[in-house]
């Protein structure tokens, strides 16, 4: 199914980083600074598609090694290709490696924690082959594993100068076995197995004599954020694992990111009260809490390698969590239990993590400020930012967070940006288009973190309403879960009653609703088109239109994420169809455009073609866009760009408005069919 690896992977599409100003001509307003009076939509804006798309690097991984920073970054130039770069004492940068060699691992399909720095050397999975290499000065690289074995999530184990390392072994038929495995640091071996036997492993963490390894698994059909359990075995002077125990956590419960404090003891987060939060593992083997509140210290663990907390000394933790909305740090004394604030300001936290010097964290603001910081006395320092543009602030919409009533009287969750743009006010007694913006997995989550796909559209006139629909993180366990057995109803009854409440507030025109989502995102998409009367235009990057197509196209991670979603299928291929919007088009009858790409695996694009062969039969206004060079795991900068502008003159043809720039020409089928313009006040 792959639903949060297209998000990702294609998150240049719906979640990117800062952009400068374009070349493309913005009016101004006269000299003596009257604001030019133009509809909403039609705005120019400082942000050009292709300025969406441009000087959009991302620190995504980072590690402490021998005094210095390493961290791996996203080079926004050359398609999100990801090399590593060092931070040193004196504040300088150093690439390590380069781009072009991309790192990245495929374990568990979506990877993370491709890299291991040790003393001078730099040990890497590539992305092309999954080979495990070894970066030393004045050496050519070196791979150390096997052909058709993948590599991530690994810790140094000085003795015997070897890594402890999560393998997925795809060398034979089947599903790929997972072990934990030691690599020796110098030479290319199979390597010894420590841990198999389970359907999952992840997050090996070593203790500070190396005497201890802790890990967690999980097994089929359960996700890690589900059912997940802590092991802890003793390592000997051979490095062999003895005394293997687990430690006890409820059935209905799961772990993540167990670290050793300095003095040895074991933590580990845990959402065995309903939120993630921080636990010590007690001499018994049991969980006893650290500090106890309602808010996620953790994040669904699609990717390798997460550290929301770190040890600043023996008796301190610097921590992060998410609540709601709100990204905040923390000091934790563990021996008095005080707990300060340290930032409150940040959309996101990420890679907390223990330098020789302090705690850093990547961190990401509601402006387009974002890098690694430093965790300075009581407060936080910007100490490096990858390539970021600048947007002048009195463009940008700043997010109001709104709470609403959805199915079964449970509340969900959003975020709402009104239009900003100084140069422009829109004609008297009108009210913008809204774009309702839907986040995939469906365990992800909408952040406040700066969004410049967000800011093209605000900056020109639209609102955008970004929804935490029910199954999304940051909101405990019982509201992620909220959503099994019911996708495919609970998101799309979320972002209607989100809606509902925006036009009931008087922000929006009830007229011009328009709604856009990538795979998981364009189901909820096309679902909402085809189930409600609400929606007066949609937008579909790739969609999934058909449940019953993915049942036999998805991958081992996910090989049981549709019986939590769904149902197992054997005994629910009646609710598999009944939510298939595929087979009830017969309610879909608003314009809707479809961009996909032809090579694109996880959703074929013969669920797209189908969608738009059967509407275009239909008589409802609608048109397929394709690009043959594009994948399901990157989009080219060229082919970004052009489908924003695609998507922008699809909403004026829709919403009958001029937009400001030169867009591409788009011919929707059945056009006739458009509905006349209309003014709407509410």
């Amino acid at each position: 199914m792959g639903l949060y690896r297209y998000l990702y992977l294609l998150a240049g599409l719906l979640c990117l980083s800062g952009c400068e100003p374009s070349n493309e001509q913005v009016s101004r307003p006269s000299d003596n600074d009257t604001p030019i009076i133009a509809p909403y939509g039609s705005w120019a804006s400082p942000l050009s598609a292709a300025n969406v798309f441009q000087q959009s690097d991302s620190v995504i991984e980072l590690q402490s090694v021998a005094g210095t920073l390493y961290f791996a970054e996203s080079n926004g130039e050359q398609q999100g290709q990801v090399g590593i770069k060092q931070l040193n004492k004196q504040g300088n940068i150093i690439e390590v490696v380069p781009s072009s060699f991309n790192v990245k691992s495929t374990v568990h399909e979506y990877g993370g924690a491709a890299f291991l720095g040790i003393g001078q050397s730099l040990f890497v999975t590539k992305a092309n082959d999954q080979l495990f290499y070894r970066f030393a000065p004045n050496q050519p690289s070196l791979a150390l594993t096997p052909n058709g074995t993948r590599h991530a999530d690994c810790v140094a184990y000085p003795k015997g100068s070897r890594i402890i390392c999560v393998r997925e072994d795809h060398r034979q038929a089947g599903e790929p076995k997972a072990s934990l495995v030691t690599i020796n640091l110098n030479f290319a071996k199979e390597g010894d197995t420590l841990v198999s036997g389970h359907d999952f492993i992840s997050a090996p963490a070593i203790s500070p004599d190396n005497s201890k390894l802790a890990w967690i698994t999980w097994e089929h059909p359960y996700m890690p954020w589900d059912n997940s359990v802590l092991w802890l075995g003793d390592l000997d002077r051979k490095g062999q694992l003895r005394n293997i125990r687990k430690i006890n956590t409820p059935t209905d419960s799961s772990v993540s990111q167990p670290l050793f404090s300095p003095d040895g003891q074991l933590y580990v987060v845990s959402d065995m009260s309903d939120w993630w939060n921080i636990y010590r593992v007690t001499p018994k083997n049991i969980l006893a809490p650290v500090l106890s509140k309602s808010a996620e210290f953790a994040v669904a663990d699609w990717y390798l390698g997460n550290h929301n907390y770190a040890f600043e000394s023996e008796n301190t933790i610097i921590a992060s969590y998410m609540l709601g909305s709100q990204a905040a740090l923390i000091r934790l004394h563990l021996d008095s239990g005080l707990v300060e604030s340290l930032a409150v300001d940040f959309g996101e936290i990420t890679q907390v993590t223990k330098g020789e010097d302090g705690v850093y964290f990547v961190g990401a603001k509601a402006t387009p400020e974002k890098g690694i910081y430093k965790v300075i006395g009581r407060g936080t320092e910007l100490v490096y930012s990858p390539n970021l543009a600048k947007l002048d602030p009195n463009f940008i919409s700043r997010a109001k967070n709104i709470t609403f009533e959805t199915g079964n009287h449970q509340q969900a969750y959003g975020y709402f940006y009104g239009p900003v743009n100084p140069n422009y006010i829109a004609p008297h007694d009108t009210r913008p288009p809204l774009i309702v913006m839907l986040h995939g997995g469906p365990t992800a989550r909408a952040s406040l973190a700066y969004r410049s796909d967000i800011q093209f559209w605000t900056s020109r006139g639209f609102a955008v309403l970004d929804v935490n629909f029910r199954g999304s993180s940051g909101f405990g366990r019982a509201y992620r879960q909220s959503i099994y057995g019911k996708w495919g109803q609970a998101d799309v009854e979320d972002v209607v009653n989100a809606v509902q409440y925006v036009v009931a507030k008087g922000w929006v025109d009830a007229q011009k609703l328009a709604i856009r989502g990538i795979s998981a995102g364009g189901l909820t998409v096309i679902s909402s088109l085809a189930f409600y009367d609400v929606f007066q235009a949609g937008v579909s990057y790739a969609g999934i239109s058909d449940f019953e197509q993915l049942v036999n196209n998805t991958h081992k991670f996910e090989t049981g994420y549709l019986d939590q979603l769904i149902g197992p299928y054997a005994e629910n291929k009646a609710r598999y169809r009944e939510r298939s919007p595929f087979y009830h088009l017969e309610g879909l009858n608003e314009p809707l455009l479809i961009i996909q790409g032809l090579r694109g695996q996880i959703v074929p694009s013969q669920q797209s073609q189908q969608i738009y062969a059967a509407l275009k039969a239909k008589g409802v206004p609608t048109a397929y866009i394709s690009y043959d060079d594009q994948t399901h795991d990157g989009w080219t900068p060229e082919h970004k760009a052009a489908s924003l502008d695609t998507e922008l003159a699809f909403y004026g043809q829709v919403f009958h408005f001029t937009p400001a720039g030169t867009l591409p020409s788009l011919l929707l089928d059945n056009a006739a069919a458009l509905k006349p313009s209309s003014v709407s006040h509410q």
